[in-house]
């Protein structure tokens, strides 16, 4: 028995016990990572947001097992948000169909969520009106005319049914529920509330294709919601990606249990919290790297310079020697030893520990 087929559906419920220190640590990881947004200079927030966009609807469509291409991601959210990048391309129409979605849920998260704006959405995700060889009915719920809408692992003969959805006659009245509830202004945990309604969305399933990345949209739009800004500063839907395979057992194990949905909620919870946590360190990596270029503005660097710089500012792999030097910026040793003369003259670079031929060079601390 699935939890949609239990007399008290939906009428969830929870330990709250168990929830209050997870989300102490939530807020409190969310309140410091706000505050160094703050710190982040307009371009660097612009950049941060574009990268953080441009990741989420990556990963959110690749958790469905399908890849778009990430520079025609990147250069639809850029369009569509008035930012300037370096060789744009052309996007696909189902790449800036995932952006609008995207985009429309955090810009929008202020105005109700209806049939009509959800139909929507599903449209844009499949704009010829078919996923891969398979047709896809858009602007409009699931009939199952093709049979009862599974969730299905294994190959011919070997099927495994994780999960089987509402019956198409009920999901009509079931989105009327769950819009209702969703639209309803109420004292619950918004965190807690965005939790509820991937879950709800889900088990409802209502339409043929696309629902989780509908469901995660509509988690990125309550989460909007309650952070009280529509930049992306971090990316849930990559943290899911990561942990794929634990977001598939909580929800079979919650779907296939009571309407005590404790273990789910609190999953949720420890996902989102990592999902800040990156997002904390790539902030304080942004951050460094603009500290970096403010300290050093009056040095005048030269073409190489501006291209082996930003490569240290990150996660440079091994040890920085003259010859790997000059490999990467494609000169004579002779050429990259004077660089790298140049930054140890002004602070910028330091020689390690041991010299000779194993001579390499780091960062000034």
């Amino acid at each position: 028995m699935y939890i949609h087929e239990l007399p008290e559906w939906p009428a969830f419920t929870s330990d709250s016990e168990r929830l209050i220190g997870p989300l102490a640590g939530l807020r409190h990881l969310h309140g410091r990572l706000l505050g160094r947004l703050e710190a982040l200079g307009f371009l660097n927030l612009t950049a941060n947001q574009l990268a953080n966009l441009t990741q989420d609807v990556i990963k959110s469509t690749e958790i469905e097992g399908e890849r778009l291409n990430a520079d025609q991601v990147r250069s639809s959210i850029a369009h569509r948000l008035g930012i300037e990048i370096p060789s744009p391309v052309a996007a696909s129409r189902e790449v800036d169909g995932m952006v609008d979605v995207t985009l429309d849920a955090l810009h929008n998260c202020g105005q109700p969520l209806t049939r009509k704006r959800l139909w929507a959405w599903h449209a844009a995700l499949f704009p010829t009106g078919r996923s891969g060889l398979y047709q896809v009915r858009t602007g409009a719920w699931r009939d199952d005319a093709n049979g009862p809408m599974q969730v299905v692992s294994g190959g011919f003969g070997r099927e495994r049914v994780h999960f089987q959805a509402p019956d198409a006659s009920r999901v009509a009245a079931e989105m009327r529920r769950f819009l209702t509830w969703y639209n309803r202004d109420s004292s619950q945990d918004p965190v807690l509330k965005a939790a509820t309604a991937h879950l709800w969305f889900v088990t409802i399933h209502p339409f043929d294709d696309g629902n989780g990345r509908v469901a995660r949209a509509l988690t990125d739009l309550l989460m909007a919601r309650s952070d009280g800004r529509t930049q992306r500063f971090y990316s849930m839907s990559a943290q899911i990606m990561k942990q794929r395979n634990e977001y598939y057992k909580i929800l079979e194990s919650t779907q296939q249990g009571t309407l005590d949905i404790t273990d789910w909620l609190l999953w949720f919870v420890e996902c989102l919290t990592r999902a800040l946590e990156h997002a904390e360190t790539t902030i304080a990596k942004v951050l460094q790297r603009h500290q970096f270029w403010q300290r050093h503005q009056s040095v005048v660097f030269n073409e190489r310079h501006h291209k082996l710089l930003p490569l240290l500012l990150d996660e440079f792999e091994g040890k920085l020697t003259t010859s790997k030097w000059a490999k990467i910026a494609k000169c004579s040793t002779d050429t990259a030893l004077r660089d790298i003369q140049f930054l140890l003259s002004h602070g910028i670079l330091e020689k390690e520990e041991a010299s000779g031929r194993s001579t390499s060079y780091r960062l000034a601390r």
